[in-house]
């Protein structure tokens, strides 16, 4: 059975140079120090800085969409990101900022092949593609079952494009609030890539099942660790 949804409408996205050129410094620079009180980022050195990567983090706030890019984009690793994004943000002038930035919609209920197709040609171009594998925003402490998405995808790109060194970056995202506000505390923990091509056999839903399972272990690891840290730190302090 396919899981994804065929559709007659192509899906495209692009990057507007002088509109990453304006958004990321404002978003790095200005907003993010600015309204969080501390920034806590952990694991840069795992960002691949060439080849085709799906950043897969995990989703607790709209304010991801700044966090991410401040984490492991171009003022980290000189790599603009592309955003697969629920095709409710995808509206209106929010919508048409999110494409000029490189984002494109996806139905997270019924996803279209022709989404799947795009982000197959993204990550063949050797870019760095941006996937919430939990397929929503959850305001609560514990990872939620992925969504076979990614691994879906990155094997596909494996598959047709064999030895491409494709990977996924796991990236666990966690705010001091539910409901981030001004003087919340972020941490961003960043594990090294998985790599795709030891996962890859003729059987897909048999590989993505287990890739699945791999990301989804490691970000709660890294979930795990987080809440260890906060521990440590409220017993010292008390």
């Amino acid at each position: 059975m396919n899981l994804f949804t065929v559709s007659n409408h192509s899906v495209k996205s692009r990057i507007s140079p002088w509109l990453i050129r304006l958004v990321y410094p404002l978003g790095s620079w200005v907003i993010v120090p600015v309204f969080f009180r501390r920034m806590t980022i952990i694991g840069q050195e795992n960002i691949p800085t060439q080849g085709p990567v799906i950043v897969a983090p995990t989703h607790r706030s709209r304010w991801d969409a700044l966090i991410v890019p401040y984490a492991v984009g171009r003022m980290v690793s000189g790599r603009d990101l592309r955003f697969m994004v629920t095709s409710t943000e995808m509206k209106g002038l929010q919508g048409g900022l999110i494409r000029r930035l490189g984002g494109f919609p996806i139905d997270v209920e019924r996803p279209a092949i022709s989404s799947v197709e795009h982000s197959v040609a993204v990550l063949k171009q050797g870019e760095m593609l941006v996937i919430f594998p939990e397929g929503g925003i959850f305001r609560d402490k514990i990872v939620h079952p992925l969504k076979r998405g990614v691994a879906r995808i990155a094997l596909e790109v494996e598959s047709q494009q064999p030895g491409c060194g494709i990977k996924v970056l796991p990236v666990s995202i966690q705010y001091s609030q539910p409901y981030p506000s001004w003087g919340t505390d972020v941490t961003v923990n960043i594990a090294p890539p998985i790599d795709v091509s030891s996962y890859y056999t003729q059987k897909m839903k048999t590989c993505s099942e287990k890739l699945t399972h791999e990301l989804e272990s490691i970000l709660k690891g890294l979930h795990e660790k987080q809440h260890l840290s906060q521990e440590f730190v409220l017993l010292n302090n008390y």
